[in-house]
């Protein structure tokens, strides 16, 4: 069996306005000199970068026995039907459908997604909604793991 494994990256356009902030800063602090300018640029280029990778770029994993989700484990055991979601119906899971009780790896620049059901009775979570650029893919992980 194939594990499954994917970094979701953060769109070029954030990364352009990580530069923003930094050039940003460096004009705040254009008064007081160049060496601030210049602080101002790295330093502000530098806190939004991380903070753009940070947030923009969770793993999505399939490891032994479990869907590995950002920092959530969930047991493949407790896991039901996974559907595949084009871009509308991932939409839809994402506004009018959605449940306030799921648990949702959401990022809006990836259009397609993977719902799978909690099967587990104790657990109160409905769903887990993925955004991931291969739906099908992690969907097929999924059944390998359980039918193995």
């Amino acid at each position: 069996m194939q594990p499954y494994e994917e970094r979701l990256t953060a769109p070029r356009s954030w990364w352009l306005v990580s530069l923003l902030v930094g050039v940003a800063m460096a004009l705040i602090l254009l008064p007081f000199g160049t060496l601030p300018l210049l602080g101002g640029l790295v330093a502000g280029t530098a806190v939004a970068a991380v903070v753009t990778s940070s947030y923009g770029s969770p793993r999505i994993r399939v490891v032994a026995d479990s869907l590995v989700v950002g920092d959530a484990k969930i047991p493949v055991s407790a896991l039901g039907e996974a559907e595949v979601l084009d871009a509308e119906e991932a939409r839809a899971w994402r506004g009018p459908k959605a449940d306030p009780r799921a648990f949702m790896l959401l990022r809006a620049y990836i259009p397609t997604a993977l719902r799978v059901e909690i099967t587990d009775p104790q657990d109160p979570t409905p769903y887990v909604y993925v955004s991931t650029r291969h739906p099908e893919a992690l969907a097929a992980a999924l059944s390998a793991v359980r039918a193995a």
